[in-house]
């Protein structure tokens, strides 16, 4: 059973997220935060599997709820709950330790796969928002500088292949295009991404493709 916490200051929003949620014979709602002081506080009490997030709310925002929720060391995703218009925030979403985002249009299959997939430790990014997050989230990066950048340390424990395989990871590949680019088992790239992950510290996929950013494995086109 998945346990999620609804955090939107819209009555309603939370009520159609209860229903839809609240059909399903995997998931369970444990409670509803009109705020992210609330959310924060909830999160603390009843340890759910995931938060819906809203961005824009009354005093504490749902990026520095989200930051707070991943600082307190909480076994909690989140999953931010966005519009097209808050695109801005979704660096911020990132950095703050959000495991996904997605649209307040979803349809509610996308929705309900979207919380599986955070709950089992996958990131989750709305296919029409990635390219538009990952050009807010470049627009952040410093400038590499003209001299050489010394070694990340966080890159150090990797193997060759595993470095291969979180270059392409910031490229946007799923695990089925780098097994049949770099002609390897899905299992054996599922295996290799989990290690990345162990070795790098990297909460799941969208703080790998961060890393890869921030290492200057990947740069902007």
């Amino acid at each position: 059973m998945t346990t999620v916490l609804i955090a939107d200051d819209q009555p309603m929003q939370r009520f159609g997220f209860r229903m839809l949620l609240e059909s399903q014979d995997d998931m369970t709602v444990v409670g509803e935060a009109a705020n992210g002081t609330e959310a924060v506080r909830q999160v603390a009490a009843h340890h759910p599997d995931v938060v819906l997030m809203d961005i824009r709310m009354p005093g504490l925002d749902g990026i520095e709820a989200t930051r707070r929720i991943i600082a307190a060391g909480a076994r909690t995703r989140v999953l931010i709950i966005t519009t097209f218009d808050l695109d801005e925030y979704a660096y911020d979403g990132l950095r703050a330790g959000a495991s996904g985002f997605l649209v307040k249009d979803a349809q509610p299959e996308e929705l309900l796969a979207g919380i599986r997939a955070v709950a089992a430790g996958d990131a989750v990014v709305a296919p029409s928002l990635t390219r538009r997050l990952l050009d807010t989230y470049i627009h952040h990066l410093p400038a590499p500088g003209t001299g050489p950048t010394p070694e990340d340390p966080r890159l150090t424990p990797l193997t060759d292949r595993e470095r291969e395989i979180l270059t392409v990871i910031g490229q946007g590949w799923t695990n089925t295009e780098i097994a049949e680019r770099l002609h390897l088992a899905e299992s054996t790239v599922k295996t290799h991404v989990g290690r990345i992950l162990a070795k790098t510290g990297a909460r799941d996929r969208v703080q790998a493709v961060i890393l890869a950013y921030d290492t200057h494995l990947v740069k902007p086109a």
